[in-house]
Order: structure tokens, then C-alpha cells, then sequence
């Protein structure tokens, strides 16, 4: 089944039902699945691991991974059929388990299985089969409590959450950009970030205080401040934060200039640059992407690997772009584009800020699915008004991206490494024509590339990651600070979502109010 999302003409697989996993149907089906080119699947030998196979990680929508092995002990490489493995999740203990599972093939003999819990269960039993036969350890049992997103049950030990989640011990962009803060002082920031940042329309004022958030907004334009509160709602659902306050810039640009005359304040943003002092934190698109998850149709880090295009060698040798007008050098490269349409498709699907050369650059085109960019070996990625938040997905893909050097960074850039994740190519574009040829020349060097961008993508932005990033940001943050945050005059409480048909109920706080 697909469904369609309307504003971008993306058709995604989506399959989201209540109570039972479907059922295959036996006989030639099931066997076909376990035999592919020549190979049999051994269901005993196949693997299967992950954070969804523990009860404690709570997530939007739990995933663990599939891997299968043949008779002989080899891991497949390609994909073994899309129902190769069939997968049932119940709740022992009730009439009706209300879970939405969706198996998704990444076509290189391993598979992720996502599913999003729409009420919480003492027990969990997740069973794994093919042809008929359990796979690895199958079926896991995962002994509760099992907590869906929307229960407001958080962990009250912030290091024991870090360990159930798998965190990594120090983050180095985290530390990177608090070291230019040696104190914070919440008093005095609650009072000079609004004198000097206050108008600038988009500035929200938060603290967290006895695991409750309170806001005040500054400015007009103050509309994305719900991924701000969406994120710190989920996360105060799953874990005591720490009591912190602290500024968030929600326009695009970073607004602690690095050479400012005055004292520099901490101010967290979406994203970062060479030239400002801004604390980054993962974007608003892939916290979205992770917090809606199987909740509605949205681009996000597990659709988009399972629709990586063709393989490697079947590929179109074009390179890609599509976009608005936000930046000069998006003109400049479909200028190129029409000087060499045999090596570069780019063109504009929108035109706000240059619409006076709509005659020169356009006309605009229609917008494709995003997962059709993998039909193209080469992704270029071009900044917007500042780093353009697709990176994330292109990584994830089976293409190579070609990335312009830029003053702009998301949260995870510090990771990455040109020529082993991505290829680089010059800010004003002069040398994208000769990186291209260099990856037409060395095809094997690019698609090694390629799989290195989309291993790091896997490995590094998946929704416990993010989760991961956020708490250990919250929590070193809040370490600098030199007095208690306060709920200052002018914040409003944000509530937690009351919308839940399945109110849970948790056991933390019952064996408090026994004591």
C-alpha cells in the first residue's frame, strides 16, 4: 500500500494497522522467499539486533534490524525478497495489541523493522520468522513495562536513561561549543539575551524545572517553536532532565557573531557556522523527521533507506539538484546545468528571493519524490539560506554526494570527513564540473564513497541518536550553570499532549506514592 503526500507528490510506502501483523500467505511464497540467486536463507543463522528489542528505549517508532545469513554462514549482500521474513507483535497479556509494524528492505540483505506502539503493555513478544521458522532468537520477549511515546513516565536516573539508550559517553560538538561558555549565569542571561536578541522575531525563552517546561516567546515569528517544545515534551516523557534554562534562536541564521564587541551569550540554534558562536543542536526537519515517525507520511532516516534507488552500476550518471532560489550559487548551478545538461540535471521547483531572473532561470519544474534523487549516482548539495537540512536523507542513500565547502554546519558535520563520506567541491562551484569527472573516472572510489556517507548516516542519525544528542547537550549545559534556573515572570507551562486514547499508567510514580 502507499500513500501519497500531497504537497510534494511523494509517494511513500506506508503501512500502519492496529492489533495483528498481516499474515503471508504459506507454500510457494514463503520458500520463494528463502531462496535467491541460488542461495537458501537459513533462518537459524540469520541475526537480528537493535533497540527495539529492549523494553527500557523508548522511541517515537522502536526499530531493530534483520539481517539474512545463508545455509553456509554468508551474510547476503542483496536483498533476499521483500517478504522474506514475516513479522508478528503481540502483547501476551492482552485482547488486542495496538502496534503498527512496517518491515522495510534496504536491499543489501538486511532489513529494518519499525514499529510505532499506540499504547503500553506489560509484556511485548516481537516473533521473527521464515518459512515457517523462527529466525536468530526468535521470539524475544521483551518483559515490562513497555512504555508507548506518549507515556509520561520518565527514567529518574539521567545516566542509567544514557546507558538504556546506548549514548555515547562525550559528544564532541557538544563540548566544541560549550567551551566557549566556561559559566552561564541564568539570571543574567534572562535578562541581556531578550535586550539583545529580542527583536529579532524569533526567540524563545525556556526552563525546565522539576522536569516541567515553561516558555516565553519573543518577536512574531515564533511558529517553530513547536518542534522546540515537541522535542523537550518527549524527552521529559522518557527522562528526568536536569533544571536548565536557555535561549533558542528559531530563525536560520546564528546570531552570536564570533566577533562580537560584547560579551558573547549562549544561544542554541539549528545550525552553526565558522563565523558565530551559536550552540548547535540537531535540526528542526530531522527532529520532526524522528518524532513523527510512522505517525504520518514524512521523509525521515528509515524510509529513506529503503528507497535508495537502483543499484550502484544501474544508476542514471547524472548528477541531481532540486530546489528553490535561496542562494546565488543555486543560480550559478543551473546556469552549468544548462550549459552541460549531459552531466548535471538541476533546476528550480520554486522562486521567492530572485524572482526577478524567473526568465533567466526558469521555468520552475515540478516537484519529484525525494527517493527518485537515488535514481542519480551523484547528489550535489548546495546551501540554502543556510546548510540545506537534506543532508541528512542524501547520506542515507546509495548515491555519493558531492558537498559544497560552506561556513555552515548541522550538528553531526564534525563527523564527517570529505573524500570518505562525501566528495567536496569548491563554495563558488569552480571545480564541480572536475570533481564530477573525477568520480565518472574512479567509479569504484565513489561508490566506496557512497556506502561510507550512508554507514555513517545509519550509524549516526537514527532517532536514538538525536534523542541521545539532545539529553547530553540539556545536560552539560546545564552543569556550567552558576545559579538555580528559575520560571521567570511572563512563562507559560507547556502541557503535556492530553489527546492520548491510551493513557498509561507508571510504575515509578506508583512506587513513589507507595513510599
Amino acid at each position: 500500500m502507499h500513500t501519497e503526500d500531497k504537497g510534494t507528490g511523494m509517494r511513500l510506502p506506508f503501512l500502519t494497522f492496529f492489533t495483528y501483523m498481516h499474515s503471508l500467505n504459506e507454500g510457494s511464497l514463503s520458500l520463494a522467499c528463502c531462496i535467491a540467486g541460488g542461495r537458501q536463507l537459513s533462518p537459524e543463522k540469520s541475526l537480528i539486533w537493535g533497540p527495539g528489542l529492549k523494553a527500557d528505549v523508548v522511541l517515537p517508532a522502536r526499530y531493530f534490524y534483520v539481517q539474512a545469513v545463508d545455509i553456509e554462514g554468508r551474510r547476503f549482500t542483496s536483498s533476499p525478497g521483500e517478504n522474506a521474513f514475516q513479522i508478528k507483535i503481540t502483547a501476551p497479556e492482552e485482547q488486542f495489541t495496538r502496534v503498527g509494524v512496517q518491515t522495510l528492505d534496504r536491499k543489501d540483505g538486511s532489513f529494518i523493522v519499525r514499529y510505532r506502539m499506540y499504547a503500553s503493555y506489560k509484556n511485548l513478544k516481537i516473533e521473527v520468522q521464515a518459512k515457517d521458522r523462527h529466525v536468530a532468537k526468535s521470539p524475544y520477549i521483551l518483559k515490562g513495562p513497555v512504555y508507548h511515546e506518549n507515556c509520561d513516565c520518565p527514567q529518574e536516573d539521567g545516566s542509567a536513561w544514557l546507558k538504556e539508550m546506548g549514548c555515547p559517553q562525550a559528544i564532541l560538538q557538544i563540548q566544541k561549543d560549550l567551551a566557549q561558555f566556561p559559566t552561564v549565569d541564568p539570571d543574567k542571561i534572562a535578562k541581556e539575551i531578550p535586550q539583545r536578541f529580542g527583536q529579532r522575531q524569533s526567540l524563545c525563552h525556556y526552563t525546565i524545572k522539576d522536569n516541567k517546561v515553561y516558555i516565553k516567546t519573543h518577536g512574531e515569528h515564533v511558529g517553530f517553536r513547536i518542534f522546540m517544545d515537541a522535542i523537550l515534551l518527549s524527552l521529559s516523557r522518557k527522562v528526568k532532565m536536569p533544571d536548565v534554562e536557555f535561549f533558542v534562536n528559531l530563525g536560520d541564521w546564528p546570531l552570536e557573531k564570533k566577533k562580537s564587541p560584547q560579551d558573547i551569550h549562549p544561544i542554541f540554534s539549528w545550525c552553526g557556522s565558522t563565523d558565530s558562536k551559536d550552540i548547535v543542536m540537531p535540526t528542526y526537519d530531522v527532529t520532526d523527521s524522528v518524532l513523527e515517525t510512522m505517525g504520518r507520511v514524512s521523509l525521515d532516516m528509515m524510509s529513506v533507506q529503503a528507497n535508495t534507488g537502483p543499484p550502484w552500476e544501474e544508476k542514471n550518471s547524472t548528477a541531481i539538484w532540486r530546489g528553490r532560489d535561496s542562494r546565488k550559487e543555486r543560480l550559478e548551478l543551473v546556469k552549468m546545468s544548462r550549459k552541460h545538461p549531459e552531466i548535471i540535471d538541476a533546476a528550480f521547483t520554486n522562486f521567492f528571493f530572485f524572482k526577478h531572473d524567473e526568465s533567466l532561470y526558469g521555468p520552475i519544474v515540478k516537484h519529484i519524490s525525494f527517493f527518485d534523487f537515488f535514481k542519480y549516482k551523484y547528489q550535489i548539495n548546495i546551501d540554502g539560506t543556510v546548510a540545506a537540512y537534506r543532508l541528512p536523507y542524501l547520506l542515507a542513500g546509495n548515491s555519493v554526494v558531492l558537498k559544497q565547502d560552506s561556513i555552515y554546519y548541522e550538528h553531526f558535520y564534525n563527523e564527517l570527513q570529505p573524500w570518505k563520506h562525501y566528495i567536496p567541491f569548491q563554495s563558488d562551484l569552480s571545480d564541480l564540473l572536475e570533481k564530477l569527472q573525477w568520480a565518472k573516472d574512479h567509479d569504484e572510489e565513489a561508490k566506496n564513497i557512497a556506502k561510507a556517507g550512508q554507514e555513517f548516516a545509519r550509524n549516526n542519525l537514527m532517532g536514538d541518536h538525536i534523542f541521545c544528542y539532545y539529553f547530553k547537550l540539556f545536560q552539560e549545559y546545564a552543569k556550567l550553570q552558576v545559579n538555580e534556573p528559575k520560571v521567570r515572570d511572563g512563562m507559560e507551562k507547556v502541557e503535556q499532549p492530553e489527546d492520548d486514547l491510551f493513557p498509561c499508567s507508571c510504575h515509578r510514580k506508583k512506587v513513589k506514592e507507595e513510599l
